[in-house]
């Protein structure tokens, strides 16, 4: 026991004590401007987080492959819940929805409710037979049906995908610590980014877990404490959404018009398809379902924690308005700089100082609860799916958490170094989903639900997929549009081409998979013993 504690107490004293000397020479050896009451309730929220993390480390549960991965399946239903919905709902979830709501109306809001449909979808169809087969990770159906090698190859857009995740909610951290505690966006990046990916390292996902339960708390918390006081500076609710509509005019509305969107109606479908498709194949979500521990509580998990994410956006739309009708002018108050800054202006500038302080320690929550998820799961598949049978098959266990663990610190480090060279959080977040959607969900579910699929019809798929898609180019990436696709405006294709692209890479793989059963047998799934 007392060896326990001190593998508690320890590092989070040490902790406490490095922050506390940050703080001292903010104070004593620079002008920086901190704002120095929210930077003492940072320094104890971030102690409490690692020294959650840091007693997670020390169950038993974590001290296996199992543990580390998958908490042993044995998260109960309720902080499953809590963990899956903090996942999803990070920075980038709350900081985008109200970036888009201000920027370009309800009608791009898409977001949150796709996420939300996403969860739903993966709990009625794929959640039950991921948790029945007892897989480890998303990638090992694939690897049962298509190969080791072929996995591998699917493994590069799952971790770009995690990657980019990790990177966007960073910059939303960033930019609301710029904002409300006069910090520099890169300190605050940096100094988080390695908070959390220090106790995901110590203890794997009970460390995710546990956390998760008290940041989801304190997120919810912090943004209803945000919106009585920012609707009381534009007039109350009813006069918002009024001037709201005025100024939006159709865009003021979730449902998509072509009066609205004008020429933009088909790419709204093609965004809206991809998040609720695009939201499945991810490990960050597989990791909860496979934790559970048996079917029932894996379905359950997800459909409840598809509930609470429509409800966790409702504060950031609301923000979202507020920023939007808000005089500032009048208020003497110097307007958002740009629309990523909506909800760290609104919670600094139109709230109480408090209020604002609280805000900004729901903004850090969400995006911890959702970093260590990100950088866990793509250091599990890293390790479990391509490290391990590819380079190391007689990798013992506790060879294979110690690689885990250095994965986990890779793969943080990586993630902090784009999201210190990024700008929009929304487009980036968008960004994500786009590649599982087009390269990950075709294959995925042909693993899962066609015995007939084979490994050339796999390599096939990913193929036109990956060239459909790339062909329409990319602004946020810098891609040119090299297929002539037709409905392009101003350098962008508003042609459906990412449906087009997902759409033809499943039907390749079903097409190609059954011409080709003499050349390459189908291999049937198979359970894996924990």
């Amino acid at each position: 026991m007392q060896d326990k504690t001190k593998r508690v107490i320890i590092p989070t004293i040490s902790l406490l004590l490095f922050l506390g000397l940050i703080g001292g020479y903010l104070r004593w050896f620079t002008t920086v401007d901190v704002n120095w009451p929210a930077f003492f309730s940072m320094i104890l929220f971030y102690t409490l987080i690692f020294g959650l993390g840091a007693y997670a480390a020390t169950l038993k549960q974590a001290s296996s492959t199992t543990g580390i991965m998958l908490a042993g399946r044995r998260i109960p239903l309720f902080i499953a819940i809590f963990t899956m919905s903090a996942t999803w709902v990070g920075g980038g979830y709350i900081n985008g929805t109200a970036e888009y709501t201000a920027d370009a109306g309800l009608v791009w809001v898409q977001a949150p409710w796709g996420y939300a449909m996403s969860l739903i979808i993966g709990g009625l169809f794929f959640a039950r037979k991921m948790r029945r087969y007892q897989f480890r990770t998303m990638l090992d159906p694939l690897e049962q049906r298509f190969g080791k090698r072929m996995t591998a190859v699917l493994f590069l857009p799952a971790l770009s995908g995690e990657i980019f995740w990790t990177a966007a909610i960073l910059t939303a951290l960033g930019s609301t610590f710029g904002t409300v505690l006069g910090l520099d966006i890169e300190s605050a990046i940096v100094l988080s980014a390695l908070i959390a990916i220090a106790y995901t390292a110590l203890g794997g996902l009970w460390a995710v877990a546990l956390t998760d339960l008290v940041q989801m708390i304190i997120l919810i918390l912090g943004l209803l404490l945000v919106v009585p006081f920012a609707l009381e500076q534009v007039g109350g609710w009813n006069t918002a959404w009024l001037n709201y509509k005025e100024i939006k005019g159709a865009t003021a509305s979730f449902l998509p018009t072509k009066e609205g969107l004008g020429s933009y109606y088909w790419n709204w479908w093609d965004f809206a398809l991809l998040l609720m498709f695009g939201g499945i194949p991810w490990q960050v979500y597989f990791q909860r379902v496979l934790s559970a521990k048996d079917e029932n509580t894996a379905v359950r998990l997800s459909l409840l924690a598809g509930v609470v994410c429509i409800i966790a956006a409702i504060p950031p739309v609301l923000i979202g308005i507020a920023s939007t009708v808000a005089d500032w002018g009048a208020l003497g108050i110097t307007p958002p700089p740009d629309a990523a800054s909506t909800l760290p202006w609104v919670a600094r500038y139109l709230t109480p100082t408090w209020v604002g302080t609280i805000a900004l320690g729901a903004v850090a929550a969400a995006v911890m609860s959702s970093v260590d998820s990100s950088i866990l799961s793509a250091a599990s598949m890293s390790v479990w799916n391509v490290i391990r049978p590819l380079f190391r098959p007689n990798l013992e266990p506790n060879k294979l958490q110690e690689f885990i663990q250095r994965s986990i610190w890779i793969i943080g480090i990586a993630a902090t170094l784009l999201a210190l060279n990024i700008q929009s959080i929304y487009e980036l977040w968008f960004l994500c989903s786009d590649f599982v959607y087009c390269l990950l969900f075709p294959p995925l579910v042909c693993a899962l639900f066609d015995p007939k699929a084979n490994t050339i019809g796999a390599i096939s798929g990913f193929v036109v997929a990956f060239i459909l898609r790339f062909g329409g180019g990319d602004p946020t990436l810098g891609i040119p549009i090299i297929l002539p696709y037709p409905m392009v405006e101003d350098g962008v294709v508003l042609f459906p081409f990412r449906t087009l692209a997902m759409v033809s890479g499943l039907l390749t793989i079903l097409i190609v998979s059954r011409l080709t059963q003499a050349y390459s047998a189908p291999r049937s799934l198979q359970k894996l013993i924990d």
